[in-house]
């Protein structure tokens, strides 16, 4: 059965989020909203609202030299540094921003290649994000960027469910109070699991798969 899907009722700036509630399995919890932020990964229009609604709160005063985009957000990583680089408040106003895709082995490892390390060593590095729940992805790309001798220099997404990771504040659009409710729970601890409740669908960062008949 499809997820039922509903705009929320609130926007921020031009950004609106599509989401469904139900009970779906991520990699790492579960969780009872689904936000489809496939219009805001994919389509221009859409990527840049997201892009000038994150520049727009205090992006515009952090120092980046490289925007790593992971969970599928190179085109809205693309319009974030252009809008950091035009903005005339901005302390990177004129600069060169490198857009850096996340590359992942076959067991889920982040990794870089040589030709790739001069966007890390020495760099002020921003973690661009779709949605962040539990973190796990966040922490994973925190310990490769100071790995490869950059500096973890802010974490940005379009939802969070979380205020900061590791000391690092996150900058987002959409967080809790937008969604009344929202939780997220380890799979051994997940009460709707507990409840008998079935999975609606499996999700990741390419959308999801539904499970139901």
């Amino acid at each position: 059965m499809e997820p039922k899907f509903a705009n929320l009722p609130i926007c921020v700036g031009d950004v609106n989020l599509r989401v469904a509630r139900g009970h779906f399995a991520t990699r790492h919890s579960h969780i009872n909203y689904f936000i489809d932020v496939t219009r805001q990964q994919s389509c221009l229009l859409d990527a840049e609202a997201v892009a000038r609604g994150l520049a727009q709160k205090q992006l515009a005063y952090t120092m980046v030299d490289t925007i790593l985009c992971m969970d599928g957000t190179r085109v809205i990583g693309t319009c974030l540094a252009q809008q950091l680089t035009q903005g005339a408040r901005s302390v990177n106003a004129g600069k060169d921003i490198n857009i850096l895709r996340e590359n992942l082995t076959s067991n889920g490892q982040l990794i870089f290649r040589e030709n790739a390390h001069f966007m890390l060593k020495d760099k002020n590095v921003l973690i661009l994000m779709a949605s962040i729940t539990t973190g796990g992805q966040v922490e994973k790309g925190m310990r490769c960027v100071k790995y490869y001798g950059g500096k973890v220099a802010g974490v940005a997404a379009i939802y969070s469910y979380m205020k900061e990771i590791d000391g690092v504040g996150i900058t987002s659009l959409f967080d809790t109070t937008h969604l009344p409710g929202y939780a997220s729970y380890s799979p051994e601890e997940c009460p709707l699991c507990k409840k008998g409740q079935e999975v609606d669908a499996v999700v990741d960062k390419f959308g999801y798969s539904s499970l139901q008949g």
